[in-house]
């Protein structure tokens, strides 16, 4: 028996990287899955792939009623909701304080917050009701810059932090009847961008830094892991029958401390 069968979840960000491969594991595993991405023709993709155990919704994370939307479609398609999977997110691209305009400043953290602590709270919310229903779980992507410094800029290490807050808070608020926990992985080579406010929204990581060769050589295990090698910790908090007893924890999945500037 998989550890998610019958299992129904909602995972952001799941057109390309890490949140595609976390809606392919679960799949794998049982799960029936909403992805919900901005992109469209990623989502169709991935529907393509993945058939009848997909349900799709285009959207934005910052927006309330997009987050009710992906969360209604996977009761009304699945019958219910175990697990939210926050996971979209930004990154600053390790833009200095020093080295940012104010007038980039301003608009870069609104935006930047507002996808990655925003939308994860209105991601909660929205699936709050049918994850107390089911006895259900949150998870959400963090980074090793919820811990350390040179995982990013100001922005997104502050962004990363806040995130630790939101665990621990929201495990505290939804306790006994929702687990909320967090997966800090390091790098990887993904289409992650950043905001449109600095200039950011048309470049992935791997175009920007050479993410592959950083990660080999400043991670402990001399590895460059790609989505795939982050996705089983997800799996284990999602499914109840492996981690009954845990909330209000973030699973360091990153297999380094502090790494030079530029890397994950």
């Amino acid at each position: 028996m998989s550890w998610l069968d019958g299992h129904s979840a909602v995972v952001t960000g799941a057109g390309s990287g890490l949140g595609r491969a976390i809606v392919e594991r679960f799949v794998d595993e049982g799960a029936r899955v909403v992805a919900f991405d901005k992109s469209q023709q990623k989502l169709e993709e991935l529907k393509d792939k993945l058939g009848d155990a997909v349900e799709i919704v285009a959207g934005d994370v910052r927006s309330s009623s997009d987050n009710e939307r992906a969360c209604a479609l996977a009761v009304t398609s699945f019958g219910k909701l175990d697990t939210f999977v926050g996971n979209a997110g930004l990154w600053d691209f390790n833009r200095s304080l020093p080295d940012t305009p104010v007038e980039q400043l301003e608009s870069g953290f609104d935006e930047l917050f507002g996808v990655n602590v925003k939308g994860y709270l209105l991601g909660v919310k929205a699936a709050l009701s049918a994850l107390r229903e089911s006895r259900g779980s949150v998870v959400l992507t963090l980074s090793n810059a919820a811990f350390f410094p040179a995982g990013g800029g100001p922005l997104y290490v502050a962004s990363k932090h806040a995130g630790v807050g939101l665990v621990k808070q929201l495990a505290y608020e939804l306790a006994p009847d929702v687990r909320v926990n967090a997966v800090a992985p390091g790098g990887m080579d993904t289409d992650l961008r950043g905001p449109a406010a600095l200039g950011l929204s048309d470049t992935a990581i791997g175009e920007a830094i050479p993410i592959n060769d950083l990660m080999a050589q400043g991670s402990a295990l001399r590895f460059a892991p790609q989505p795939a090698d982050y996705v089983g910790a997800y799996l284990l908090l999602a499914a109840k029958s492996q981690s009954a007893t845990v909330t209000g924890s973030v699973f360091d999945i990153s297999s380094f401390g502090i790494l030079p500037r530029y890397a994950g």
